[in-house]
């Protein structure tokens, strides 16, 4: 797999991937079965839950990977490295076993979104790619699907390639907004790769191009008269923007007998502005004709829009999405839970600190979502040992890990476990969905969330519980650890 610059994305990886890789060659622990989880520890925003995605391009990165001989001479170059290590990575590919969440997913902090079962050296080698590209779009996912949310069935489309961070923020951050709820982008390039339909108007250079406003609302209803979006702030919104705006609309659209047509703002008093449009659009027979805004906004900033009356029909939301501006990181972490040993007996493990959050759950995990079965609605995901099942038709007491004196019954659920079969052996078994697809899965998924879990501010605490058997395990490591230190 190459980059848009032709870089073997293989060597897209923390030198410590290497180093370590190196040292489990040379110790004769390369073919050893481990199993890493990915899993993050706080929702962006203090949301009540993020949105998976990614899963699509880690997929086409684990099926190429490889090291062309290049990459062999510059790590060859380094002067560290064992030659057999060298000629191992020769011929490498990925033959182990990865389990996720479909994209679209909502997802809630500390459990196993991806899990990986491969050799030690393979598995090391998936962690910065794999992480890159999970933590990038799941963060915009997230952040987008925050402002369709405050948006309220409004369209919202990403505008933001010129603010966004590199090539890849730009292309694969507007794939994540559509798998959020945007209903398109302004990037053109992601439309040719991904399918996610790009749109555009005009820019205010247009206008300037004419010698006046009204010549280039003219020239463009011409142009594009079944797409006649007028971008009507350059001079003066109100005293002629929408006036020169509609003019051209008579002129050109009624004639052709056209009614679909549209305005956009970009700046100025946006509630005072789009009332006002509104009035003078509709006064003039355009009662169809749209208004979208854009300029620097969020779901706080929509939400409080339309709390001052702004009437606003779609929106175009740049930096503040394709950056997550306001919580800019997500934090998904790679830890090893597992090892085989000689036998293929899986071995669990934990990492311990003084920071409780950072103290990982241990061992070969899947986890469930109980889903009630008279309202279709999702009131806990449940988290266990791969080899336990649920048995959804007894009452199931849960409570939250983090207090577990808040306790609750599950009765009348359907247990639906989350994580799917992505790659067994090496062979990818998993049938990639179509984007489209995955945006309406996501959409159903959010829809079964409780209003309370989807609240910008201070959401309702959704439970993740741990079984009763991994919460043993997890005790007596965290009491064997404790002894050990002592």
């Amino acid at each position: 797999m190459k980059s848009a610059n032709g870089i073997n994305l293989t060597m897209l990886c923390d030198f410590y991937e290497l180093t370590m890789g190196n040292g489990y060659f040379v110790s004769g622990m390369q073919d050893r079965m481990t199993y890493f989880d990915v899993f993050f520890r706080e929702v962006p925003d203090g949301g009540g839950f993020a949105i998976a995605a990614g899963l699509e391009q880690i997929i086409d990165y684990v099926q190429n990977l490889h090291f062309d001989e290049e990459d062999i001479a510059y790590l060859r170059g380094r002067g560290i490295f064992d030659e057999e290590f060298l000629e191992y990575l020769r011929n490498f590919k990925f033959t182990g076993d990865i389990w996720a969440v479909p994209e679209g997913t909502p997802i809630f902090p500390r459990e196993p979104v991806f899990t990986v079962r491969a050799p030690a050296i393979q598995a090391q080698l998936l962690e910065t790619y794999l992480l890159l590209e999970f933590n990038h779009q799941s963060l915009i996912a997230t952040k987008a699907n925050r402002i369709c949310r405050a948006a309220d069935g409004r369209a919202v489309l990403e505008f933001g390639s010129r603010r966004a961070q590199g090539i890849a923020g730009a292309v694969t951050g507007a794939r994540a907004a559509f798998i959020g709820g945007c209903a398109g982008t302004a990037c053109t390039v992601s439309d040719q790769i991904y399918g996610v339909p790009a749109a555009g108007t005009m820019a205010h250079s247009w206008v300037q191009m004419f010698d006046t406003e009204y010549d280039a609302f003219v020239t463009y209803c011409k142009a594009y008269p079944t797409n006649a979006v007028l971008l009507v702030d350059t001079f003066n919104t109100l005293k002629s923007g929408i006036p020169n705006a509609i003019r051209a609309f008579n002129e050109v659209l009624k004639p052709m007998g056209i009614t679909k047509c549209g305005i956009r703002l970009d700046s100025g008093d946006m509630a005072y502005l789009t009332q006002k449009a509104r009035v003078m659009l509709d006064e003039a027979g355009w009662t169809d004709c749209t208004i979208t805004v854009s300029n620097s906004l969020d779901e706080r900033l929509i939400t409080e829009l339309f709390r001052q009356g702004a009437k606003i029909d779609a929106f175009g939301v740049g930096e503040r999405l394709i950056t997550s501006k306001s919580a800019p990181v997500f934090g998904g972490v790679y830890k090893l839970c597992a090892v085989e040993d000689g036998d293929g007996n899986i071995i669990p493990k934990i990492k311990v600190s003084e920071n409780v959050g950072k103290i990982t759950n241990p061992g070969f995990k899947k986890f469930y979502r109980f889903y009630n079965r008279e309202t279709g609605m999702a009131e806990a995901d449940y988290i266990c040992m791969h080899d336990e099942t649920v048995d959804d038709s007894q009452p199931l007491e849960i409570c939250d890990p983090q207090a577990r004196w808040k306790r609750k019954t599950m009765e009348n659920f359907r247990a639906y476990e989350m994580m799917v079969p992505i790659f067994q052996n090496g062979e990818l078994v998993y049938k990639l969905p179509t984007l489209k697809e995955i945006k309406t899965y996501c959409a159903y998924q959010v829809s079964t969330l409780w209003p309370e879990v989807k609240r910008f501010d201070y959401p309702h605490q959704y439970y993740v519980d741990l079984s009763p058997k991994l919460m043993a395990l997890k005790d007596k490591m965290l009491s064997d650890a404790g002894h050990k230190a002592e």
